[in-house]
């Protein structure tokens, strides 16, 4: 059972800095982002074709990989967001669901729709905590984040951090303090897609991937962790990412291997989500309206 826990927290961080985005998205444009698990894929797909395909060092891969979804997000901002700005909503949301598909084609038409996987950063045979063997990628995995968590409390203390949280409250007061929207926007769709590209690197190493399987296997759950955060805060939406990757796992092992449930790791999360909303449906850091 501590094997799945552990496995579930794994999890359920990928799903949680991709629910991050998400919601730093939905907080400054009131538009989902369907478009941000293809930020992971694309860095994860960057990275493996410098690493493998290159041969180059595997530094030089995250840092390509990361530097891929960046450039894809603020191509996304520039070329799509930006033009829709006064469009509706649902124009917006189609748009976005078009370039996630657009991207997963591109992806195809450059090499092949196979089964991947990146090489580990570290080689060994991890560590035992609570009879759970924990990999050295997934150690790797818990220090990355403890530094991306420290440094997003960081960045939203500074004065550009507030200046998008001020802008993301109202956009229009934020303009009349001098606060670029456009350029907000910018900030916004970058850091959107370094986190879901940091996602994507986090999860190549310790999994097989294939064109799109970051919006396919990811992405719904990204979903329901911002919705358990309230889709307004965004460590409401990471600790939403945690608690669905550990419901995910337990309710496999519960559920699936104990009772022989089908379905189990769905149903787990589905219960997971009334309960939730039932209870506080501002979500679980979320602020009453």
């Amino acid at each position: 059972m501590g094997a799945f826990f552990a496995l579930g927290i794994f999890q359920g961080a990928v799903y949680g800095l991709l629910a991050v985005g998400i919601v730093l998205v939905y907080k400054a444009k009131r538009v989902f982002n369907f478009a941000q698990g293809e930020f992971g894929g694309v860095a994860a797909f960057a990275a493996f074709y410098l690493v493998v395909n290159l041969g180059l060092p595997y530094w030089t891969g995250i840092l390509g990989g990361l530097a891929a979804a960046v450039a894809m997000g603020l191509a996304v901002e520039r070329v799509i967001v930006r033009p829709l700005e006064s469009a509706s909503r649902t124009i917006m949301l189609v748009a976005l669901v078009g370039v996630a598909l657009f991207t997963i084609a591109i992806i195809v038409l450059l090499g092949q729709p196979v089964p991947r996987v990146m090489p580990p950063l570290v080689e060994g045979s991890g560590v035992n905590i609570l009879g759970a063997g924990i990999l050295p990628q997934q150690l790797i995995l818990l220090a990355v984040l403890a530094v991306l968590a420290a440094a997003m409390a960081w960045f939203f203390k500074t004065d550009l951090g507030l200046a998008v949280l001020a802008s993301s409250q109202d956009t229009r007061a934020a303009q009349v303090v001098g606060i670029s929207p456009v350029a907000i926007s910018r900030l916004v769709w970058g850091m959107a897609a370094l986190l879901g590209g940091i996602a994507g690197l986090l999860y190549a190493p310790v999994g097989i991937f294939t064109p799109g399987f970051m919006t396919l296997t990811m992405l719904v759950p990204a979903f329901a962790a911002a919705v358990l955060g309230g889709m307004t805060s965004l460590p409401g939406a990471f600790v939403g990412g945690i608690a669905i990757g550990v419901v995910q796992n337990l309710g496999i092992y519960l559920l699936g291997q104990q009772l022989k449930v089908p379905g189990a790791a769905e149903l787990g999360v589905f219960a997971l989500l009334m309960l939730v909303l039932l209870i506080r449906p501002q979500g679980l850091l979320g602020k009453e309206a």
